[in-house]
């Protein structure tokens, strides 16, 4: 690595934390890479990334790995050492009541703490609770390094804000949003992050695409969890709306699509589940913060609801589901990601057991060993089986036909993937979250 060069440590090289430790190096900077898990470190020192879905990292980080502009390590203090700037983006998970686990972010923030020196920039990516940045994670750094905050420290906020799949196109098409704990951290922080990254052109917003400065580490905590609560209530709402429509004999995708026709109407899509690490975590990361709110409590719970209400409306129509082989197709959250967080098939499994029903599921990104080290059974397309549900938008499923389940009498597609009449022709009772069966007339409940 060049010693003219400004390094950056990327602390946890996640599938968030490693895309952006290679546009760090892509855009000049020497970047090293912390992690606690030394099989991750020596896949990426060998340019290779440990995950599969992300478009183009396999190309850049072999790129920058050959050219000496990145590499991996399991020594987080010594890398912060030789380091002006550290971004971390180590996960913090909650546990079933939506209590934070700070375990992992405070021995990360520790290990930074006992490397630092002086005039370092240490930054938060991490979705966070509102004061966490300034109230728990400063005051660990400065106990830790003997630095002060704002004279020969700098900390700031500013949330990742990217999708797995796509995190180089979402770096480039959203703004940056930054916050310090002080005016020397932000601008710090800002002209950090104006070197680090590029931005397209929107002309959509009503300023600049680029670093947005948001006056506070708070400011840039809420944001993160305002915009992903929204989303939670949003498609909380739309499930509420699909319910009532399977009994009223609407088709709810028709109404949501005019209904959005106006500019006023941003309805987002009902599902059978809300998963992954963000939109059932972070409303409940609000919640932490204010736990009177109303309307995000009612939309965790509406959510939460969706896979037992598919499980039951699949039972009604299947005439129940005792001694019936029930088929899960998408074990991920979601299409196309070999990633299990919060995943609605563990929920709709659970349903389909206490119903009586026997479980399968299938996914074409998981083995059938990996469905056994979760407690799960596997299905194979082509296998017989009663009923289906569809929980994960994989493209596949798209085009399953009746032949595919051989047997199957009721499928249920949660993702609106699937041609009801294909289905109907082949004698299968089709049902789609949101839309009433064949035989409920307009109507039916008023």
């Amino acid at each position: 690595m060049d010693i003219d060069t400004p390094t950056v440590v990327v602390v946890g090289l996640g599938k968030l934390g490693l895309p952006l430790a290679v546009q760090f190096a892509t855009r000049g900077f020497n970047v090293e890479g912390a992690d606690i898990d030394p099989r991750v470190v020596e896949t990426v020192n060998r340019g290779e990334p440990p995950f599969s879905e992300e478009a183009g990292l396999d190309k850049l980080l072999a790129e920058v790995v050959s050219a000496g502009r990145l590499r991996a390590t399991t020594d987080t203090a010594a890398a912060v050492g030789r380091s002006q700037t550290v971004v971390v983006v180590v996960p913090l998970l909650v546990d079933d009541a939506g209590v934070p686990d700070f375990r992992s972010l405070d021995a990360a923030t520790a290990d930074i703490a006992r490397g630092l020196t002086e005039s370092t920039l240490v930054i938060y990516e991490t979705t966070l609770p509102v004061t966490t940045t300034r109230r728990r994670f400063v005051p660990m750094l400065e106990s830790g390094s003997g630095q002060t905050c704002g004279a020969s420290l700098f900390v700031a906020f500013s949330p990742e804000r990217v999708f797995v799949g796509r995190v180089f196109q979402d770096l480039r098409r959203y703004p940056k949003l930054v916050g310090g704990v002080d005016g020397p951290s932000a601008e710090r922080a800002v002209a950090f992050y104006e070197r680090a990254l590029e931005f397209d052109e929107r002309a959509d917003l009503a300023r600049a695409n680029g670093v947005w400065d948001l006056g506070s580490a708070e400011a840039a905590e809420l944001a993160k969890l305002a915009e992903t609560t929204y989303r939670d209530v949003n498609i909380g709402l739309a499930n509420e709306f699909a319910k009532f429509s399977e009994s009223a004999g609407i088709d709810v995708f028709k109404v949501i699509e005019a209904s959005n026709s106006q500019p006023f109407s941003h309805i987002h899509q009902p599902g059978i589940a809300v998963g992954g690490h963000c939109i059932p975590v972070y409303p409940r990361l609000f919640l932490t913060n204010s736990p009177d709110a109303l309307i995000p409590a009612a939309a965790r719970q509406a959510n939460v609801s969706m896979p037992r209400h598919c499980v039951e409306r699949l039972s009604a129509a299947a005439g129940g589901l005792t001694g019936k082989t029930v088929v899960v197709l998408g074990l991920a959250y979601r299409g196309e990601v070999k990633e299990i967080a919060f995943s609605g098939a563990f929920p709709l499994v659970e349903a389909i057991r206490e119903a009586g029903g026997i479980p399968l599921v299938h996914d074409p990104l998981y083995s059938a060993e990996e469905m056994r080290a979760l407690g799960l059974d596997n299905y194979e397309l082509g296998s017989p089986c009663d009923a289906a549900l569809i929980q994960a938008d994989h493209r596949e499923y798209s085009n399953l036909t009746p032949g595919d389940l051989p047997g199957i009498r009721v499928l249920l597609d949660g993702r609106h993937l699937t041609n009801a009449a294909q289905w109907r022709a082949a004698g299968v009772e089709h049902l789609q979250l949101g839309v009433a069966d064949s035989n409920s007339p307009p109507g039916t409940r008023t």
